[in-house]
Formats: structure tokens, sequence, C-alpha cells
């Protein structure tokens, strides 16, 4: 996928994190679903903050301010962005993963700061070194256009955890 598609996407998944934040009922947001698992306010705090933290390593990628190294991805990273998805089975998050409960308000400007940080390093992958890449805890060694992907890949796959929520709750009315 070429990288103006790419940004498309990312641009498209933002838009329905903005708009599923709407239909949200205010007093479901923080409540953990019935079940387990994460709160709406969890996946949102989890996604918006791996977005910003995953384009400070790709603009480290576009300016060359990488650590030289031969390294390349992992298996589970090749996979990943050779299919463009995460696979079906369920993954279990790092144990070092910190997610928190934030406000609808925080989320809303997380997803502003989120597109700004697009609109800012999305122009400078092209000219970017293939060579020069900054490690991501999974999956391996990524440069500018992997990170870039890895941020579309990771944003659609966090929807359908919303999905997943909204459909615990209703199915406890």
């Amino acid at each position: 996928m070429s990288i103006a598609k790419e940004r498309q996407a990312i641009e498209a998944a933002l838009d329905s994190y903005r708009q599923e934040l709407d239909t949200i009922p205010d007093e479901l947001f923080t409540e953990t679903p019935p079940g387990g698992g994460w709160s709406f306010a969890e996946v949102y705090s989890h996604i918006l903050q791996a977005t910003l933290g995953s384009s400070i390593a790709l603009e480290r990628c576009t300016h060359g301010s990488c650590p030289p190294t031969k390294d390349g991805l992992t298996w589970e990273g090749r996979i990943l962005l050779l299919f463009g998805r995460f696979p079906r089975a369920k993954t279990q998050a790092p144990d070092t993963l910190i997610v928190n409960k934030i406000t609808k308000e925080d989320a809303k400007n997380l997803i502003i700061k989120c597109r700004k940080r697009m609109e800012t390093t999305a122009p400078l992958i092209q000219a970017s070194s293939a060579a020069s890449r900054y490690k991501h805890p999974r999956m391996g060694m990524l440069n500018a256009r992997q990170w870039f992907r890895f941020i579309r890949i990771h944003l659609e796959h966090h929807l359908k955890q919303l999905n997943r929520i909204q459909n615990k709750f209703n199915s406890t009315k």
C-alpha cells in the first residue's frame, strides 16, 4: 500500500474512533464490560498512546536518529506487515503495557494529537532511509514505512475490539 493510501486509512480509522465516541454512553465509557476485559476508556487510552509512541519512532526513523543496526523484523513482524492485519487468534498484551481509564474529552484531545502527528510525519517518510530502524517490542526493528503501516494495522485492529466490548454490554440487556 502506498504512503498516501496508508494515510487515508489511518485518517479513516481515526474518524471511526471519533465517531464511536459519540455513540458510547457516558456511563459505560469507563465501565469494565461483563465478563472482564478492557473498558472503552482503556482501549482509547491504549490505542491513542500507542499511536503517538509509534509516531515518535517513525519520526526518529525519518530523521535518521536511530542507532545503526542490521537487525530487521521478527517473524511475527514479517507476518503482520505482510498480511496487513493481526492474526485472528487473541494475543496477550505485554505485561509492561499500561492502560488508563481516560475521559471522553481526553480521548478527543488524543485523537487530535494523533492526527497532527500523522500530518507532520507522513510527508517525511518518502525521503527516509529504509536502513534507519527503531525497535518495536514484539515486531523487531521497523523503518519509517513499516512504522506507518503498523500504525494503520493497529488502529484498525482495536476498532474491532470496540465492537466486541459493545456486544458484551448488549448481551447483558
